[in-house]
């Protein structure tokens, strides 16, 4: 009979997997890597082939054929019903004998707090905002872009810095200097240029998350509409952190409200300092801070909270990627 591990891990993105074997006492056993998890696009089953490569890979290296718990955070877990239908084919693996599925929104609002008690911003590619409290409340929303109501990420600012881009030259807004730094990003001479090249696809569609830098670094230069587009940013990160509080009933408690993803993690000055000023006029308890460990240690620490570990349990987890 195989060996059984504490906690399966598992941190899934629509770009990478990572996966962690963790033992009794905390310590990581295996890790492994992945690519993306894309249910929507593949289906469920060969999602979860994909997902079986690397776990396979941990468990080899662990001496383990199986774990106590499976803590999974999963992209593309947006709903009740979604998480409900991937925990089941999670559980039809056997790789654990409990099956635990949250969105992994949840990984990075775990990995940056001792307990599981604050709320987290997550803004890459898109912008999700979750938030829990001890007791197993949470507070989530459905972050699936403009028919949920969202505005922000990297995609989203974006398409805002090339609409305002476009209309600057073509003579239907005001001037911006984005309307210049945009197409010599792709080293294009206009923004007539620019589009016509997404448009006929010369310059591939999802290339245009790296003009997300390029609106920064034109805010930072000075261009009063780059400008407000970060502040509008700014300013959806600190609504959205604002109603997970609410919710949870932590406005009047100290509170971590945790910054994740690749567009808050990169601590753009502009950014940062308005979030955290509104956020000091809005909620004076919050306290903002940007995560930088890796994911996947949430999910280890989500796992370790199902199954009742320790906080020294839970310490020599995170020494594992906390440096």
């Amino acid at each position: 009979m195989g060996l059984t591990a504490r906690v399966l891990a598992i941190d899934a993105g629509n770009s990478k997997t990572d996966v962690a074997v963790v033992g009794a006492d905390g310590g990581i056993l295996a890790t492994a890597r992945g690519g993306g998890f894309r249910p929507p696009a593949v289906g469920v089953e060969k999602a979860m082939d994909a997902l079986a490569e690397p776990v396979a890979r941990a468990f080899t290296a662990a001496g383990v054929v199986s774990a106590d718990h499976v803590s999974a955070c999963l992209a593309n877990a947006d709903f009740p019903v979604e998480e409900e239908r991937l925990a089941a084919a999670l559980h039809a693996r056997a790789w654990g004998t409990s099956v635990e599925v949250r969105n992994d929104t949840f990984a990075i609002l775990r990995a940056g707090l001792t307990e599981p008690r604050g709320v987290a911003v997550v803004c890459g590619a898109g912008i999700n905002c979750v938030g829990m409290r001890p007791d197993g409340r949470t507070a989530r929303f459905p972050a699936l872009g403009r028919i949920s109501g969202d505005w922000g990420g990297g995609w989203g600012l974006a398409e805002e810095a090339l609409w305002h881009a476009a209309r600057a030259e073509d003579g239907r807004g005001g001037p911006t200097e984005l309307a210049h730094t945009l197409p010599a990003h792709f080293g294009l001479p206009t923004m007539y240029a620019l589009v016509e090249a997404l448009h006929l696809g010369h310059i591939e569609s999802s290339r245009r998350h790296e003009l997300t830098p390029v609106l920064f670094a034109t805010a930072a230069d000075g261009d009063p509409v780059a400008r407000a587009i970060v502040d509008r940013l700014a300013e959806e990160v600190v609504t959205m952190a604002m109603v997970a509080l609410t919710r949870l009933s932590l406005l009047e408690e100290e509170t971590p409200v945790l910054l994740g993803g690749s567009v808050l993690a990169a601590q753009h000055p502009q950014l940062n300092d308005r979030i955290r000023d509104l956020l000091a006029d809005r909620a004076p308890k919050a306290v903002p801070q940007v995560v930088t460990a890796s994911p996947v240690l949430g999910a280890v620490l989500l796992g370790l909270d199902h199954v009742g570990a320790g906080t020294e349990v839970q310490a020599r987890a995170r020494a594992r990627y906390v440096g």
